[in-house]
């Protein structure tokens, strides 16, 4: 045999063990989470080298992850359960361990480095997770709603429902509903315990949210998972197709819209993965497949396996100009797409927007739009209609008041745009998404 041959083998095989791996890694032992919102200036650093980044919302979270949040900072991370962590402004956290056993059973560890998190634990069979601020540690395995502050002297946690024991060098401590356990930094976290709740300014926010998850996560049986459930519910709608079952899709769509027009390739230990810019764009596209179907246009069929989620988003039935999107063949830089004609809501007056087709929800920050159904289809007879933005995410229940609150980006977006540059990037000098470039084919 030549060697010339030999060496092809050679780099074969090698190139299907590495494949092998990364299969291998993606079905069991790696592990994401979803980052599932970002307001304001949020960065993030993925772990391999580019440093601090800009953070978008749908960014898989992987182990050794940081967030960053700036002075106007907020953001969410929802794991697979639908447990959230939320963050506040000038807040560091970091995810030393996201990974799973070859049991199945997920190994969980989330750092408070600095700042203000809050957490809505709700301990999922068969998972571990632990909680670590300064030198404390919480091995959680009931459900459980608290915030966590590190300042630079003293941190404290503080238990809106249920209960924890926390260790750390003063030894053992339960903290039950509405208590406040305070440690002193500088006395060998010497702590006191308080009955009762010393309010945040973030403690509004924080309910806020969870009056969103917890009104519109309720859905079928058809995931075991709970990332990603509470918008797609609140951003599209479900339905059969005879021959084809339970189909998925998000409102402001039309003929001209597919499920590709607007987000960003990023690259990770396992490969390229494809970040939609869509609010709701987690599970349609880390499960299941995109499928076009006449009268219908571009639905997503939930998967009839879970066991591992796609980098690559599946496609079928596509039309026959369309062109699957495919990752880069190479480099490290995130590479953005926005071809949608129409990339974010256009202002009408004060708490007033208009929308249009084609958008998918961009632009419509999470419940803060009343019965989004019923305007996307005043949207799709008459070609654009006006929505009352409110504050605060709207659920099934009357909403809470925050006379704060930051109102959605409600700039207009140019042709061509990719609907991911919401969130202003602090300076920490990584890389820039928009260095990149790239374009969608």
């Amino acid at each position: 045999m030549s060697s010339s041959k030999v060496a092809l083998r050679v780099s074969l095989l090698a190139a299907c063990t590495s494949l092998l791996a990364i299969t291998c890694l993606a079905d069991s032992q790696v592990r994401i989470v979803r980052l599932s919102q970002v307001e304001g200036a949020v960065q993030v650093d993925r772990n391999f080298g580019q440093g601090y980044e800009k953070a978008f919302p749908n960014l898989p979270i992987t182990q050794g992850t940081k967030l960053h949040t700036g002075i106007d900072g907020r953001a969410e991370v929802e794991f697979e359960d639908g447990s959230t962590l939320r963050i506040t402004p000038n807040t560091v956290v970091e995810f030393p361990e996201l990974s799973a056993r070859d049991s199945g059973s997920k190994n969980t560890a989330v750092k408070v480095i600095d700042g203000t998190a809050y957490l809505d634990f709700k301990a999922a069979k068969d998972e571990e997770f632990n909680l670590l601020f300064g030198r404390e540690k919480l091995a959680l395995a009931k459900p459980v709603h608290l915030r966590v502050q590190m300042g630079d002297t003293d941190s404290s946690l503080a238990v809106f429902k249920g209960k924890v024991q926390v260790e750390g060098p003063s030894g053992s401590l339960n903290v039950g509903g509405n208590e406040t356990a305070t440690f002193d930094l500088s006395n060998d976290d010497k702590h006191t315990l308080a009955g009762d709740l010393e309010a945040d300014p973030y403690d509004t926010w924080d309910a806020q949210q969870q009056n969103y998850h917890k009104s519109y996560a309720s859905s079928g049986s058809y995931s075991p998972y709970g990332y990603g459930m509470s918008d797609l519910n609140y951003y599209g709608n479900y339905f059969n197709v005879p021959g084809y079952g339970l189909m998925w899709q998000p409102y402001f769509t039309g003929v001209g819209w597919d499920p590709f027009m607007d987000g960003a390739w990023y690259s990770y230990p396992f490969g390229y993965a494809w970040v939609s810019a869509y609010p709701w764009g987690w599970m349609p596209y880390r499960y299941g497949t995109w499928r076009s179907l006449p009268g219908y246009g571009w639905v997503w069929q939930p998967a009839t396996s879970w066991s591992a989620w796609n980098a690559t988003p599946a496609v079928a039935n596509a039309p026959r100009q369309f062109v699957v999107p495919r990752p880069p063949v190479d480099g490290s830089l995130p590479v953005l797409v926005g071809r949608s004609p129409v990339t974010s809501p256009a202002p009408l007056s004060s708490g007033h927007i208009v929308l249009h087709s084609d958008t998918a929800g961009l632009g419509v920050a999470r419940g803060t739009i009343r019965d989004l159904g019923r305007v996307s289809q005043q949207v799709r007879t008459q070609g654009v209609a006006s929505a009352n933005v409110h504050p605060a995410p709207l659920g099934f229940w009357a909403p809470v008041s925050l006379p704060h609150s930051p109102s959605p980006n409600m700039g207009a977006a140019s042709h061509g745009s990719t609907g991911m540059g919401s969130a202003a990037p602090a300076s920490h000098g990584g890389a820039s998404p928009h260095a990149a470039g790239g374009a969608h084919k």
